[in-house]
């Protein structure tokens, strides 16, 4: 295909490939434990990471990077003093982390001209260092399923269960808060600040809509993300739309198109069940039974 040979579009299918495997996981586990709306904590944090980057003259990506780490750890700290209300520490670095970065961007003219890159993303303009990063946290977190499977998926559905059990939660709580960090700060350049909760929470709704057990909605999850990225980018290039709201694009209409399927045939295996019931009522009447 011609659009692969452009090296820029060849480094935004790679880190869309990293992301699009390791990002609707995370959104599993984030859907089950009804914390969702910490990705987009952790983007409006990463984001004044970047602006404290930028007006120190570090490296905005690094700074960024880190900043949503400890964003990460935060939330979960927080989520431990207030365990009644556990939107709270969610609305508190939010509001922090949106009034950070709006300060240091008017302290500093240049980040505000290069806004809109932050806030929607810039897959096509990833440079080699970005990519490195992202595949780097897309492997850490795999190898972190893979090995904490069974303890993660204790910890996910009963975590007092998993205490009870001897599974060392507060530990495991705190890495999975600093794999989230790290997975919506290396997914910013992907969708941006605004839009990079959509890579974990809309396969993650499709998948468990459709799936029967935890592996089926793991491996739905993935096979949409992957497939919503590369088409979203596809779409992109040849329309010239934004990849970022294009590849959210692609993954809400999936979403659409899944709920409705599944509906579909909800309605069509109930109203074959009761054309199966009267059927069999009136062989029954037929041979007096």
């Amino acid at each position: 295909m011609a659009m692969f040979d452009y090296e820029f579009m060849q480094r935004a299918f790679w880190a869309g490939g990293f992301i699009g495997i390791i990002a609707p996981v995370l959104g599993v586990y984030l859907m089950l434990r009804r914390q969702v709306l910490m990705a987009d904590t952790l983007s409006h944090v990463s984001l004044a990471g970047v602006a404290l980057g930028s007006l120190l003259h570090l490296n905005p990506v690094l700074s960024g990077f880190g900043v949503a780490v400890i964003g990460g750890l935060a939330i979960e700290q927080l989520r431990r003093t207030y365990r009644t209300y556990s939107e709270v520490p969610v609305a508190i670095l939010m509001t922090a982390g949106l009034a950070v970065a709006m300060v240091l961007m008017s302290l500093n003219g240049n980040l505000s001209k290069s806004f809109s890159s932050y806030l929607f993303g810039s897959i096509v303009a990833l440079s080699q260092e970005q990519l490195w990063l992202i595949g780097g946290v897309s492997v850490l977190g795999i190898v972190y399923f893979a090995v904490l499977r069974r303890p993660l998926y204790n910890l996910t559905f009963d975590e007092e269960t998993a205490s009870i059990s001897g599974t060392p939660v507060k530990r495991l709580s705190f890495s999975f808060a600093v794999l989230t960090g790290m997975t919506v700060a290396s997914a910013m350049p992907v969708v941006g600040v605004l839009l990079v909760s959509s890579l974990l929470v809309l396969p993650a709704s499709l998948a468990l809509r459709l799936a029967s057990g935890f592996a089926s909605a793991v491996a739905i999850a993935v096979g949409t993300g992957l497939l919503g990225i590369f088409s979203g980018l596809t779409a992109s290039y040849y329309i010239d739309t934004p990849p970022g709201g294009t590849i959210s694009l692609v993954l809400l209409i999936f979403l659409m198109v899944g709920i409705l399927a599944k509906k579909l045939f909800v309605y069509r295996r109930r109203r074959s069940g009761r054309m199966n019931a009267r059927s069999g009522r009136k062989r029954n009447k037929e041979f007096g039974i």
